[in-house]
């Protein structure tokens, strides 16, 4: 079975997470996808980054929507690579991607970028919030999204049928088989986060995914990572 290999932020194992750099050796890397996070700064750019503080990932400190894109912009987000914005990302690499709408708020802003550019054969949009997917499937004809979810399992498959998702990206470590039978029969596609081992990969192919989310892009040479 061939699973598609997603860059996790890019190759955040190697590379400075959700940066120009990590996106860029993703794709050299030969990963099928790249998989980003979305939030909006205060003047309403899309900025990429995971969490809803720049605390973590730069040298500054407080919330991206209490910043403007130019003050982002100052930040370091590691090994001197900047913040960077969506766009940006959609010009510096031809592979397709996932978006993840981390701020709701940031769905409407998507949708603009992914109507002007003609981009719903290119992007799938990505959310643990099914009001932003069922906002971004009314602002967007055609466009192909996928409900995410950490330990609330129980009800993915319903949750994502309603809102229009035509796939699941699970926390593989509390997927179960029975969760991706039902999901495949409901004709729904499965990807696992986070599949960093050979440990991991042995159990993505065992549960049937689709697909694997990884920070490490020599995981898709399936034979030659060692467990770790």
């Amino acid at each position: 079975m061939s699973l598609l290999t997603i860059g996790h932020r890019g190759v955040m194992g190697v590379a400075p997470e959700n940066t120009l750099r990590s996106f860029v050796q993703a794709e050299k890397a030969g990963l099928d996808l790249v998989e980003l996070d979305l939030h909006l700064s205060e003047d309403g750019a899309l900025v990429v980054m995971h969490d809803a503080d720049v605390d973590r990932t730069t040298d500054g400190s407080g919330p991206i929507a209490g910043k403007t894109l130019a003050e982002l912009r100052t930040l370091d987000a590691g090994d001197g690579e900047r913040v960077p914005v969506f766009e940006e990302v959609l010009d510096a690499v031809s592979a397709p991607l996932q978006a993840e709408i981390k701020d709701v708020g940031a769905a409407r802003a998507l949708a603009a970028v992914l109507n002007a550019r003609d981009l719903t054969g290119r992007v799938q949009v990505l959310s643990f919030h099914d009001e932003a997917l069922a906002e971004i499937r009314d602002l967007v004809p055609g466009v192909r999204t996928a409900l995410v979810a950490d330990e609330r399992q129980a009800d993915v498959i319903e949750r994502a049928l309603a809102v229009g998702a035509t796939a699941l990206v699970l926390n593989i470590r509390r997927l179960t088989l029975d969760t991706v039978e039902r999901a495949h029969a409901a004709g729904l596609w499965v990807g696992g986060w986070v599949v960093n081992t050979q440990a991991e990969l042995r159990l993505a192919r065992a549960l049937g995914l689709d697909g694997v989310t990884t920070d490490r892009p020599e995981i898709r040479l399936t034979g030659e990572r060692s467990e770790d």
